[in-house]
C-alpha cells in the first residue's frame, strides 16, 4: 500500500517544478489519490500551504524523517490524469511553474486563499490573553499587526513563546444548497395518516396526498408549496409529527435558467459544408488525431458545420469541446449549441458569477454535460473522451494569455488533440498567417467554404478618403456619404453597424496654450475623457480622476477635448440623426453581468436602428436585417509599430464587413481611412484573404518575422526604472554565450508603454529558426531569477508573443 505522496507546493516566494515527499497518515492511505489537493507542512516554521499530489511511492529517496499530510482538501480529485499530465507539459512550454498551470487549469474559487492566525501557547499569560486574545484561542494576525510598534510587541511575545503563528489554508468554494422536502413515510402510511387528521384540516390533509405522490423522491421546498399548495407553516407541522424531513440539497447555479431558447434541428447542407463535416466526421469515427482548417467566408455557415461534426461526436458517445475568442461572441452561440444539444451543453466564461462558473466545471468533471462552449480557458474543461475541438475566430489575439502561465489556446487545444486521438477544426474567414501558412505547407488540412450558404454575393465596399471630406466638409466623425447611407437605411426600417475601435468620449485632454496633456499617474498613457461618469480614465491601470477645468501645468482655461471614442461618436449621431434608435456597446456599457447578451438580443428583436460598438461587435454577429456597415476610423492600429499590424487591420475589416447583408437584403460597407492607398485596405475592400496572405507572406520573409522565424520575448519591470533597465543589459550580456552565433537578439529596448501601474517595462525579443540551446536557458532563467523577484523584479517569458513592438 502506498504510504507516501509526491506533493507540488504552492510556495509564492519560491515555486519550483519538483513535487516533495509526504507521508501519508494511516487512516487516509487507501483514500488520498493523485489529483487532490491537499494542506502540508512547509519549511521549518508553523507555515502551511496547499499543495497537488502527483502520484503516490512505496518509498523515498529523502534520508529524513518525512512529515505528514496534514488536511485533505478534497473527497475526490480536482485534476484528472490528463490534467496532470498537461500540467507539466504547459509547465515545459511556456517557461512557467507547474503549480501555476494546475491552478490555471481550475475555477478561480477553487484556488488556495491563506490566512494567518496568532493562537494562544501554554506560557501565555493572562494579560496578553486579554489584550491581544481577547479570551479568545485564536485570533486572525492582521486585525492585531496594525502598526510597527504592534508587530515589535508581536515578535517579542513570539521569542517568549506566548504567542503562535499558524497559517490556515481555506477552500473558498462552496456549493449552492436550498431546502427540500423528505418524505418519511410509505404511501400506504401516508395514506393512513390521513383518518388521523380531522376532516377541516385541509392544509395537512393536501400535505399528505402530496408526500405520498412522491415515492420517497426528494423535491424542493418551493417546488413542494407552488405544487400542492402547501404552506410552510403546514411543512413545519408536518416535520414535528415525523411525516417529512427537511434537509439542505444541492442544486446548480444555471446561468441560462430563465433564457427561452429555442430547440433547432440540423439545416440542409450544400456541397462545400457537406464536404467538410464529412471530412472531420471520419476523423472523428477513425479515431485520428488531424487538424482541420476551416476557411470560410463570413456566412458562409461555418457553425452549422461544428454543430453537425459536433452532433457526430456526441453520437459516438465521445464529448465536444467549443472555443469562442471573445464573451461578446457568446451569447448567440450559446443559443445555437444548446438549442442543438439543450441540457447536455455546459458554459465557462468571464462573464459568469464565480459560483456559476463553479457549478458549470462540475457538472463537466462529473460527466452531466457533454459539450463546452466557452473562451480561452474553457480549453482546460475536463471532459473525457473528447471527440472533437472547435476553436471558431481561431486567428483572435484574445486566445493567449497575458500572465503565467503564457499559453495559447490553440496549442493546448493541438495537445488535447494529441491526447485523446481527436480532431480538431480551425475556423475562420481571415486565419492567421502562422495557421495558414502551416495549412500550405499540409502540416494542417484546409476545407474551404467559398459561398456564404444562401448564396448571396458578398456586400460591396466603398472606401473613404477622409483627407479628402476633412477638405470639402466640416470635421465630423461621419463622412458625406455615410451619413446619407445611414440615413437612408432608416427611412427602409434596416439596420446598421458602426464600428470604432476606441471606447470613451475623447481620446485625451489638451491645453491649447501649453501643449499640456493630462496623464495617468501610474502610466505612460494619456487619460481617457468619459463623460458618462464625468472622469477622466486610465484604460491600462485604472485610474480615475475628476475632468480638470484648467491646466494643472500654466493654469489656462484653454482645456480642449481631441480625438473621439465611441461615447462621443453616440452623442454626435443623435444629433445628426435625432430620430435613429441607438445601443452602443463597448466595455463601458457592458459591465454588468448579462449586459452583452441583453443588448444583442434588444439590438436583434429591432428595438434599435443603430449599433455602435468596438471590435466586440466585428464578429460572430448574425442579424438579417443589418444591411450597412460603418468603420469610422480604419486606421486605429495601421499606426502601431508592430509587424502585425496590418493584419489586425484586414482581419477586423473583413470580419466587420461580414455583418452586413447576411440574409436576402443586399449588404453595404463604408471604411473611412486617411489611408486608402494602404495594401490591408485594398485587400479588405475586395474580401481577398488569398491576395492579402501573399502579399503579407513576402512582407514577412523580407522583415525575418513570423512564420518564418520563431520569437520569444523577455521582459523585465520594476518600480525603479534604473533597475529594470540594468537587469536586462545584464541579462543581455548573460543570453549571447549560451545561444547559436546565429540566434538574433533584438534590445534591450523600452516597451513602447514603459510605465503600467507605477512599473517600468523592458524587453528582449529572441528571433530563431533553430535553437537548441534555448529551452535549458530559458529554464534556468525561470528558476534563477526566483529571488530577484522576491525583492520586487518582475521577469516575464512570453513564447510566440501576439504584441510586441
Amino acid at each position: 500500500m502506498a504510504q507516501i505522496a509526491q506533493v507540488l507546493v504552492d510556495v509564492p516566494t519560491m515555486q519550483t517544478n519538483r513535487p516533495y515527499s509526504y507521508q501519508i497518515p494511516v487512516a487516509w492511505q487507501s483514500q488520498v489519490t493523485p489529483g487532490m489537493r491537499v494542506v502540508v507542512p512547509f519549511g521549518r516554521g508553523k507555515r502551511r500551504v496547499q499543495g497537488f499530489v502527483l502520484k503516490l511511492d512505496e518509498t523515498t529517496n529523502y534520508d529524513g524523517d518525512l512529515k505528514a499530510i496534514d488536511a485533505v482538501v478534497d473527497l475526490a480529485p480536482v485534476l484528472n490524469h490528463e490534467a496532470l499530465e498537461m500540467t507539466e507539459w504547459l509547465a515545459e512550454s511556456t517557461f512557467s511553474f507547474r503549480i501555476t498551470c494546475a491552478q490555471t487549469m481550475l475555477p478561480a474559487v477553487m484556488r488556495a486563499k491563506y490566512e494567518k492566525q496568532l493562537r494562544v501557547t501554554a506560557q501565555t499569560t493572562s494579560t496578553v490573553q486579554q489584550t491581544v486574545f481577547k479570551d479568545q484561542t485564536e485570533v486572525p494576525f492582521d486585525d492585531v499587526a496594525t502598526t510597527p510598534k504592534a508587530v515589535s510587541d508581536l515578535l517579542r511575545l513570539q521569542a517568549d513563546g506566548q504567542v503562535d503563528v499558524y497559517y490556515h489554508v481555506k477552500n473558498q468554494a462552496r456549493r449552492k444548497t436550498q431546502l427540500a422536502v423528505k418524505p418519511l413515510l410509505t404511501s400506504s402510511e401516508f395514506t393512513e395518516a390521513e383518518t388521523d387528521v380531522r376532516a377541516g384540516a385541509t392544509q395537512q390533509l393536501a400535505l399528505l396526498k402530496g408526500l405520498a405522490t412522491l415515492n420517497g423522491e426528494v423535491l424542493a421546498q418551493k417546488a413542494f408549496t407552488e405544487r400542492f399548495g402547501v404552506s410552510e407553516a403546514t411543512i413545519r407541522v408536518g416535520a414535528k409529527k415525523g411525516w417529512l424531513e427537511k434537509v439542505a440539497v444541492e442544486v446548480y447555479r444555471d446561468p441560462y435558467a430563465t433564457s427561452n431558447i429555442k430547440p433547432t434541428k440540423p439545416l440542409k447542407l450544400n456541397d462545400e459544408q457537406q464536404v467538410a463535416v464529412d471530412q472531420i466526421v471520419t476523423a472523428i469515427e477513425a479515431p485520428k488525431t488531424t487538424t482541420f482548417l476551416l476557411e470560410g467566408v463570413t456566412g458562409s455557415g461555418k457553425t452549422e458545420v461544428y454543430l453537425q461534426a459536433m452532433a457526430a461526436a456526441l453520437a459516438q458517445g465521445k464529448t465536444a469541446l467549443m472555443l469562442v475568442p471573445e464573451i461578446s461572441l457568446t451569447p448567440q452561440m450559446v443559443n445555437r449549441v444548446k438549442g442543438r444539444f439543450g441540457k447536455a451543453v455546459a458554459v465557462l466564461h468571464s462573464g459568469l458569477s464565480s459560483g456559476e462558473k463553479y457549478d458549470e466545471w462540475r457538472r463537466i468533471q462529473r460527466g452531466e454535460a457533454q459539450v463546452v462552449v466557452g473562451a480561452r480557458s474553457a480549453v482546460f474543461a475536463p471532459l473525457k473522451n473528447l471527440g472533437l475541438i472547435v476553436m471558431d475566430e481561431e486567428h483572435e489575439s484574445t486566445y493567449k494569455q497575458d500572465d503565467a502561465p503564457r499559453y495559447h489556446a490553440r496549442q493546448v487545444a493541438l495537445w488535447r488533440s494529441r491526447y485523446h486521438n481527436c480532431p480538431v477544426v480551425l475556423g475562420s474567414a481571415t486565419p492567421s498567417l502562422e495557421t495558414r501558412a502551416r495549412a500550405e505547407k499540409g502540416v494542417y488540412q484546409r476545407l474551404v467554404l467559398a459561398d456564404r450558404v444562401n448564396r448571396r454575393p458578398m456586400p460591396s465596399v466603398s472606401i473613404i478618403d477622409m483627407k479628402k471630406e476633412m477638405q470639402q466638409h466640416a470635421e465630423s466623425n461621419f463622412s458625406a456619404p455615410l451619413l446619407v447611407a445611414l440615413q437612408d437605411r432608416l427611412d427602409r426600417h434596416e439596420q446598421s453597424v458602426l464600428m470604432l475601435n476606441r471606447r470613451g468620449y475623447s481620446s485625451f485632454v489638451l491645453c491649447r496654450d501649453c501643449g499640456f496633456v493630462l496623464k495617468c499617474p501610474n502610466c505612460d498613457i494619456s487619460l481617457t475623457l468619459h463623460m458618462d461618469t464625468h472622469t477622466m480614465k486610465c484604460h491600462y491601470c485604472g485610474h480615475e480622476e475628476a475632468i480638470p477645468r484648467v491646466c494643472p501645468n500654466c493654469h489656462s482655461r484653454q482645456i480642449r477635448y481631441y480625438g473621439t471614442g465611441t461615447e462621443k461618436v453616440e452623442e454626435e449621431l443623435r444629433d445628426l440623426l435625432p430620430d435613429a434608435r441607438i445601443i452602443r456597446m463597448d466595455n463601458d456599457t457592458t459591465r454588468k453581468k448579462g449586459a452583452h447578451a441583453k443588448l444583442l438580443a434588444q439590438f436583434g428583436s429591432g428595438e434599435a436602428d443603430i449599433l455602435i460598438g468596438t471590435q466586440m461587435i466585428a464578429k460572430g454577429l448574425d442579424f438579417p436585417n443589418v444591411t450597412l456597415v460603418g468603420v469610422l476610423n480604419a486606421d486605429t492600429a495601421l499606426g502601431l509599430p508592430d509587424f502585425r499590424a496590418s493584419e489586425r487591420t484586414f482581419q477586423l475589416l473583413t470580419q466587420v464587413s461580414g455583418r452586413a447583408g447576411r440574409a436576402e437584403k443586399t449588404g453595404h460597407v463604408y471604411i473611412q481611412t486617411f489611408n486608402p492607398d494602404h495594401y490591408a485596405i485594398r485587400f479588405a475592400k475586395h474580401h481577398d484573404y488569398e491576395g492579402f496572405f501573399k502579399y503579407e507572406m513576402r512582407m514577412r520573409h523580407q522583415g525575418g518575422y513570423p512564420p518564418y522565424y520563431f520569437t520569444v520575448q523577455i521582459t523585465a519591470s520594476d518600480l525603479d526604472e534604473a533597475v529594470a533597465a540594468k537587469r536586462m543589459y545584464q541579462l543581455l550580456q548573460w543570453l549571447r554565450p549560451r545561444l547559436a552565433p546565429n540566434t538574433i537578439i533584438l534590445g534591450p529596448t523600452p516597451k513602447p508603454i514603459a510605465r503600467v501601474n507605477r512599473r517600468y517595462y523592458y524587453q528582449i525579443v529572441i528571433k530563431y529558426k533553430q535553437e537548441p540551446n534555448l529551452k535549458q536557458t530559458l529554464t534556468t532563467l525561470l528558476h534563477e531569477t526566483q529571488v530577484q523577484q522576491r525583492q520586487g523584479l518582475q521577469i516575464g517569458i512570453d513564447v510566440e508573443p501576439l504584441h510586441f513592438m
